[in-house]
């Protein structure tokens, strides 16, 4: 299944160092061109400054989408929503995710590492990518945000 999008930035904190990296290795063996914002490793920082960072790529359309790695995925979603044009949704499991793209026209996804495991985390990333915005109604709504 090829995706809907070839560009992806994506970025963690801490908590979602080692999600992101399964993340960035599975969208490079799909062929996706992968902006990795960072971290480059484990240390502590702090989820708003990377949750700015895809923002900004994702808004200024430097990125198709963004995928933000946290903990519980919240506080990357609440960072990244401060930014125009952009609806990024808590994805948890696969209706969540699907629903997110087919009426919110979500344009980042935020996966928590501590609450979804890897190979189930790299199925909502699936779905992510390969759902359309299905428009209509959902426009009208989306264009009130």
């Amino acid at each position: 299944m090829s995706s809907l999008f070839k560009k992806v930035s994506l970025a963690s904190d801490h908590a979602g160092f080692n999600l992101k990296e399964s993340i960035r290795k599975f969208l490079i063996k799909k062929k996706i061109k992968v902006i990795d914002l960072g971290p480059k490793n484990n240390n502590s920082v702090d989820y708003p400054d990377y949750a700015k960072k895809v923002g900004r790529y994702v808004s200024s359309k430097k990125s198709d989408i963004g995928i933000l790695v946290c903990g519980s995925g919240t506080g990357m979603a609440m960072s990244a929503n401060k930014f125009k044009k952009i609806r990024a949704a808590v994805c948890y499991n696969k209706a969540s995710t699907r629903l997110s793209r087919q009426h919110n026209n979500a344009n980042i996804m935020a996966l928590g590492a501590r609450l979804t495991k890897k190979t189930n985390a790299l199925k909502l990333v699936n779905v992510f990518l390969n759902t359309k915005f299905e428009g209509g109604r959902h426009l009208r709504r989306v264009k009130k945000i």
